[in-house]
C-alpha cells in the first residue's frame, strides 16, 4: 500500500473510538489510529459489536407490554431483573398466564 496517500485520523474519530473502547472494554490499537480508513473500520465493527450486546440480553417491547399487562390482571408486580433479561422475563411470563 503507498503511505503517501493515507490520510491521519481525525480528532473526532480518535475521540469516537477512545469513548468505544472505554464502553466496550477494549484496548485501541495504537496502529488503527494512524489512519482515517483503518480506525473507521474499528469504530464501524465496534459500534455494531456493542449494539448488538446490549440488545440481546434486554427483552423486547412487546414481552414488556405483554407482561404489565399480566401484573395488572394478577395485581402483583414484575420482579425488576425482568426487565434485564429477556429469559427472566419469559420464564415470568410463562409462570402468570
Amino acid at each position: 500500500m503507498d503511505d503517501t496517500h493515507t490520510l491521519p485520523a481525525t480528532p473526532k474519530q480518535i475521540a469516537y473510538a477512545r469513548a468505544l473502547a472505554l464502553r466496550n472494554h477494549i484496548p485501541l490499537p495504537w496502529e488503527v489510529q494512524q489512519d482515517r480508513r483503518s480506525i473507521s473500520a474499528w469504530i464501524e465493527a465496534q459500534a455494531a459489536r456493542q449494539s448488538s450486546a446490549a440488545q440481546d440480553n434486554r427483552p423486547s417491547s412487546r414481552q414488556v407490554a405483554f407482561a404489565e399487562r399480566l401484573a395488572q390482571i394478577k395485581r402483583r408486580a414484575v420482579p425488576d431483573e425482568c426487565f434485564r433479561d429477556k429469559r427472566l422475563m419469559s420464564k415470568w411470563i410463562e409462570g402468570n398466564k
